[in-house]
């Protein structure tokens, strides 16, 4: 005869529920309740649902705080390029302030992905704002020390309509 043919084992279940039972007609073991059970994993969706909020405000505040870096980077690029106007203190110039401009521009689409009815975001677009016009005005004083701004009554020179003559005099015999 062959192993596990014949004679059933001492010790085998049989899984096949075989009976006209169902598993809802068991009742549940001492201490055990199926609400609570449900409870459990709704209160566990609603935790992954605030972390997950909490991380999509983190990162939303990482992000209003990335110029600030990017104001010290430009600023020492701006020391180094002198104030002299050449070309490279003229491309540093424009490129600080073209970049807050076109951040500017775009502060909907960086704050896009963090988008979410349970956290408000107004408060690191404010920052990242604000952050941005600091660069942009780091690049207007820029300009400012390069002398291209016109600032002093001289550079509107030639906007001034000429003076107006107060006295003629001529000298000598007259014809």
């Amino acid at each position: 005869m062959e192993k596990g043919k014949g004679l059933p084992r001492r010790w085998a279940i049989d899984l096949v529920d075989t009976s006209s039972q169902s598993s809802r007609d068991v009742p549940d073991p001492l201490g055990f309740s199926r609400a609570s059970l449900e409870s459990d994993e709704a209160s566990g969706s609603r935790q992954k649902k605030e972390a997950e909020a909490a991380w999509k405000l983190q990162k939303a505040w990482e992000v209003a705080q990335a110029p600030f870096k990017n104001l010290f980077m430009m600023a020492f690029m701006m020391w180094m390029a002198g104030s002299t106007v050449h070309l490279f203190s003229i491309g540093i110039t424009f490129s600080a302030l073209w970049q807050p401009i076109s951040a500017l521009q775009g502060v909907g689409k960086v704050f896009e992905p963090y988008k979410d009815s349970r956290i408000d975001i107004l408060a690191p677009k404010l920052l990242f704002i604000a952050l941005n016009l600091a660069g942009l005005a780091l690049g207007v004083w820029k300009l400012n020390t390069l002398g291209l701004l016109p600032t002093h009554a001289s550079d509107w020179v030639s906007t001034l309509p000429p003076a107006q003559e107060v006295e003629f005099s001529g000298g000598g015999r007259p014809f």
